[in-house]
């Protein structure tokens, strides 16, 4: 018999040790590997049967037993290796796990005890060496030199990250932050972790290799053997939690991790990232030159164990170490279990002989996958125990339900993570054949669970950490601009290698509404930029090109530009942007034009589309507001006339105010030929009062207050209720004259004004039937709205029993003037004025207790002879819009008006007290002190009709028959 051969396989990573193993073994025609992680040994399960068959080999992990009876080959983890089944070839990866506090014990063990009929082989690292030669002298050691180079890069931005990287963190809170910057900055990443299933993992991996992403962030789980293309590894931290304490890595575990950069003869990088500093020089050097210190001890633990009582066992797990190079770990979790149940007295109990111990022995090592940190895994694992002891079997209905309560896929990553986790528990239990009836429908279940929760969890982290779009963006524009597929739909939406990333509005972009992030925006906008350097230089010429009404603006000063997105595009399938906006100028006629801010214009562009849009406002203002200019040109032959024309244009053709204080007659005519308007309330340009005119007006106007231009009524309208909603001034500056509760446009006012004025020239005149009709009021507004016009309404007047002739209509005068109050000395009685003789006070004076007052019951007026009264002056003055509206022309034997015509003065001498200003004699109390006869002695004489009345007519017809 020949001594079987001991191999051990030492080198840094990307050697070739597992590949190496792997032939071995499936040379062999039996043969077991031992893996740190289930995910290794379900990787390289698969390997396997991709060359020697399903039914040929078998994976064996403590949560997960494939065993076909024909199994030769063996995939396992290193704790459920079973050591009882000879086979030819044996093998254990990274065996310098050895030194490792919590695990190290079992690797210990298999490197002391396991071994193949034929072959056995160890692989690892370097550092494991001097102790391997120590324990087993008669292993051949063969050292493999890495087949790539590894250097140091130093420390990197995410952003700077070069794509093909691994950014590795070691806490699942930093994995999440990362990978959330990752998906931000640079579209997305896969994320793998020790706490994943083989099934969340695998298809995580996927992602990476398939490059639907460009970037991996995981924990230092990636460091045993995950073997993935790899050009960069980016440390974010250089310290992590052991279980016991935070500690610094060691330049082993650095390089271990490192090592998975450049993956066959291709030279791999590692570097520092986030809020990591630089790599200490001495980490650097030895990770580049894969020089480390010697590891110095093994962990180890008792193997032979005594199983007589529970104290006979904790003694045996509690025994120090045989040899030199050897020395205890921290306690595993079994042994912790196991203590803890030892304080129990129910299961010292029923552990009264050696297979009760064993079988305690056995539930305690149950995996805590979960690690709540409570008792709950204590409480587990009393509850199987007793179960097993009384009853030889678990309850099925406890294993389904507990299994089926987990079968769920709402929540979170933690949540589904956290589920994984109990269910990796409970197919461990399903996976002893000897625990529980019908196993392997249970293994099937736990399974299907694992699976749902899986693809659950994957379909999370792909929402959560991946933008499918933003990386395939990515990674189309760093191979090449010039390759990138792009174009701009009918419709304005622009896609980017069959990704829609947005819409353009004139010269503005729109990323999606799902890209919310700014790190997604700068992606967003990267691509847009090559989609558009072609669109927007298109857009520029259809402008300068466009016809001047495919411009207009909005209330808040927009030039907004109505375009196609295609040419020949049927109507109303374009689109309107707003592609500039207006500034106050030097006049307010003469406004700047200033194009929108928008990244994707260069400053030749910017000038040419100014230049189009100065020319079509310039245009718009001649074109409307014309009028104004044309009024200015022809007033600069006559001095008088330049100043009214300059005021206007300074108010875009209306100011308003009185304008006789100002403007003679003469001056009026003259400003009528140039197209001009002085009126009772304004000085104005006809031709402004014009809907769009006013509306363009109202633009400027608000333009140079810095608001928004207020929305005006409807044209036709001719009275409309005061607008609280207007600034202040803004309805004067427009043309609509306020009027008590209404608002008259002003053109109208100022024609119905000056035929009511001529109409009450010498004295009041008949109510005309359609003047509210005429102004758009009712009936019951005229009095208020005429008060306003510097008219007064006198009502119809109703006659008594005893009166005779037909009742006063209805008329319209002038308004009277203010009345001024005098100062009134004592009275000469000294009495004060207005008390009365007896003391009492005075009350109201009543219009009953004077008798009818009837102005076509006085004489002839003098006014008739004298010419107009004062207050007509106004309505001899607008003879002209009088003649227009088809009225009586002034009398031309009147007085002209002197040329120095004055407004009268406010301090005006009242009439002395002893003469009326009709001649008649004045008392010195003013009319109110005129003494009155009683009501009864007064003689009620009858109405005497006018001699222009139809009665008057009538009468004299008579007498001439």
């Amino acid at each position: 018999m020949f001594e079987p051969r001991v191999r051990a396989v030492l080198g840094p990573t990307n050697t070739g040790k597992t590949h190496l193993a792997i032939e071995r073994l499936l040379a062999h025609s039996s043969g077991i590997i031992g893996f740190p992680l289930r995910l290794l040994a379900r990787e390289n399960y698969d390997r396997m049967v991709a060359q020697k068959g399903e039914k040929h080999v078998a994976l064996i992990t403590g949560e997960e037993k494939i065993v076909p009876p024909e199994a030769k080959w063996f995939a396992c983890t290193v704790e459920a290796m079973p050591l009882d089944r000879p086979v030819e070839f044996l093998a254990v990866d990274e065996i310098q796990l050895c030194a490792d506090p919590d695990r190290g014990h079992v690797f210990t063990d298999r490197l002391l005890h396991a071994r193949g009929m034929v072959e056995t082989m160890f692989l690892g690292a370097e550092t494991i060496a001097p102790l391997l030669r120590r324990l087993v002298p008669r292993a051949e050691i063969e050292t493999r030199p890495r087949l790539s180079q590894l250097t140091y890069a130093g420390p990197a931005k995410l952003t700077r990250l070069p794509a093909r990287s691994a950014i590795v963190a070691f806490s699942a809170q930093e994995v999440y932050a990362i990978a959330e910057a990752v998906r931000r900055r640079r579209g997305g990443c896969a994320v793998v972790m020790g706490r994943l299933s083989p099934r969340t993992r695998n298809a995580q991996v996927a992602l990476y290799q398939n490059r639907e992403v460009d970037f991996l962030v995981a924990t230092d789980a990636i460091g045993m053997g995950l073997n993935m293309d790899v050009d960069h590894v980016a440390f974010a931290a250089m310290s992590k939690f052991d279980g016991q304490q935070p500690r610094p890595l060691t330049a082993q575990e650095v390089a271990q991790i490192a090592g998975r950069a450049g993956r066959g003869m291709k030279d791999g990088s590692f570097g520092t990232t986030a809020e990591c500093p630089a790599m200490p020089d001495e980490i650097v050097a030895a990770v580049e030159t894969h020089a480390f210190e010697p590891i110095a001890q093994l962990a180890w633990r008792n193997s032979d164990l005594d199983f007589t009582s529970i104290d006979g066992l904790l003694g045996s797990l509690a025994e120090n170490p045989p040899q030199a190079g050897l020395a205890k770990g921290h306690d595993a979790v079994d042994h912790i279990t196991l203590e803890a149940l030892s304080r129990d007295q129910d299961v010292r109990g029923l552990a009264d002989t050696m297979s009760r111990v064993r079988l305690l022995w056995e539930a305690c090592q149950v995996p805590d996958f979960r690690k709540l940190a409570d008792d709950s895994h204590t409480a587990l694992c009393s509850k199987l125990f007793t179960h097993l002891a009384r009853d030889g079997k678990l309850p099925r209905d406890w294993v389904t339900g507990s299994l089926a309560v987990l079968e769920r896929t709402d929540g979170d990553l933690d949540t589904l993570m956290a589920r994984i986790t109990a269910i990796r528990v409970w197919a461990y239990i399903a996976a002893r054949n000897d625990w529980i009836d019908d196993a392997p429908a249970l293994q099937a279940d736990a399974r299907r669970a694992e699976d749902m929760v899986s693809d659950a969890l994957h379909e999370t982290l792909t929402a959560r950490f991946v933008d499918r779009r933003a990386a395939h963006l990515i990674r189309k524009m760093d191979e090449g601009e010039e390759e990138l597929l792009s174009a701009v739909t009918r419709r304005g939406e622009v896609v980017v290698e069959g990704h829609p990333v947005g819409t353009v509005k004139g010269f503005a972009f729109e990323p999606d509404s799902a890209t919310v992030e700014e790190d997604e925006r700068r992606v967003v906008l990267r691509a847009a930029r090559r989609a558009l350097a072609a669109e927007i230089p298109r857009r520029v010429a259809m402008l300068e090109s466009a016809k001047d009404d495919a411009f207009a603006l909005t209330p808040s000063h927009k030039v907004t530009w109505a375009y196609s997105h295609a040419p020949n595009m049927p109507a109303g399938l374009g689109d309107i942007a707003e592609v500039a906006k207006l500034k106050p100028g030097s006049e307010p006629s003469k406004p700047q034009v200033e194009v929108l801010p928008s990244e994707f214009l260069d400053g030749a562009q910017r000038e040419r589309i100014r230049e189009r849009l100065a020319t079509w406002l310039e245009a718009l203002i001649k074109r409307e507001l014309g009028a104004v200019f044309t009024a200015e040109g022809k007033a600069s032959e006559d001095n008088t006339l330049r100043g009214p024309a300059f005021r206007l244009r300074e108010e875009l053709g209306l100011a308003m105010g009185r304008t006789d204080p100002e403007i003679r007659p003469d001056l009026r005519q003259k400003l009528k030929t140039i197209g001009i308007r002085a009126g009772r309330y304004a000085l104005f340009v006809p031709e402004a009062m014009k809907p769009k005119a006013m509306a363009l007006r109202a633009q400027l106007w608000s333009l140079l207050r810095g608001i928004e231009a207020p929305k005006l009524p409807g044209g036709g309208l001719i009275a409309i209720p005061v607008r609280e909603d207007w600034p202040r001034g803004f309805a004067e500056t427009m043309g609509w004259l306020p009027a008590g509760p209404v608002l008259l446009r002003l053109d109208v006012a100022e024609r119905i004004a000056g035929e009511i004025g001529h109409l009450t020239r010498r004295a009041p005149a008949l109510l005309p039937g359609d003047l509210a009709s005429r102004l758009g009021i009712k009936g019951d507004m005229l009095g208020p709205v005429l008060d306003a016009m510097g008219f007064r309404l006198m009502p119809a007047e109703l006659l008594e029993e005893t009166a005779f002739g037909p009742p006063a209509p209805a008329r319209i005068a002038h308004a009277r003037p203010p009345r001024q109050e005098h100062h009134r000395g004592p009275r000469r009685d000294g009495q004060e004025r207005g008390a009365r003789p007896d003391g009492q006070e005075r009350g109201p004076r009543r219009d009953d207790q004077r008798g009818p007052k009837r102005d076509d019951q006085r004489g002839p007026r003098r006014d008739d002879r004298r010419g107009p009264r004062p207050d007509a002056a106004q309505t001899a003055a607008e003879g002209a819009p009088a003649a227009e509206a088809g009225t009586e022309a002034p009398r031309q034997d009147q007085r002209p008006p002197r040329q120095d015509q004055r407004p009268p003065r406010q301090d005006q001498r009242p009439p002395r007290n002893d003469q009326r200003q009709g001649g008649k004699p004045a008392y010195a109390g003013g009319d109110r002190d005129r003494p009155r006869r009683p009501r009864e002695e007064r003689v009620q004489l009858p109405s005497m009709p006018r001699p222009d009345s139809p009665f008057a007519v009538l009468a004299s017809l008579l007498k001439k028959d």
